[in-house]
């Protein structure tokens, strides 16, 4: 496996928080997901391996949401409101990270997300992880 590994800065909207990234497999890893919480969010997310996210400024100012199992860390500025990253539920190991708050990254960056499934979620199945389906961004000409 070729290395892919990139160090990003990202902050939340208002500046209150900033954080470093490692992306151990760069933006290979992103994906958007079904479930009740994500779907409302709405962000695309890349994989960070534990260890692989470090608050550098403004920790103090992180709130922490958890719903149905409690397993999964939601981490939001409590300013401006903004998803910065989440402990995975599926694998308390990893963490996932908005996309959005990567200095120079949109999510509009990438022309396919994959969607999982995650009304479906392999904790609550004992099944694999399934693909719900793809998000496609098709600039305007």
């Amino acid at each position: 496996m070729a290395n892919d590994a990139i160090t990003r800065h990202g902050q939340c909207h208002c500046g209150a928080v900033h954080f470093e990234v490692t992306l151990s497999d760069g933006f290979n890893s992103i994906r958007r997901c079904t479930c009740s919480y994500c779907r409302m969010r709405g962000a695309v997310v890349a994989t960070v391996e534990m260890g692989g996210i470090r608050i550098t400024q403004g920790e103090n100012m992180l709130t922490r949401y958890r719903f149905h199992t409690g397993a999964a860390q939601h981490f939001f500025c409590s300013r401006c409101g903004i998803y910065t990253h989440h402990q995975r539920r599926s694998d308390q190991n990893l963490y996932a990270v908005n996309v959005a708050c990567l200095d120079g990254t949109s999510p509009f960056d990438f022309a396919e997300v994959p969607v999982t499934d995650g009304i479906n979620h392999p904790n609550d199945t004992g099944h694999p992880a399934r693909r719900a389906g793809t998000l496609r961004f098709i600039p305007a000409d």
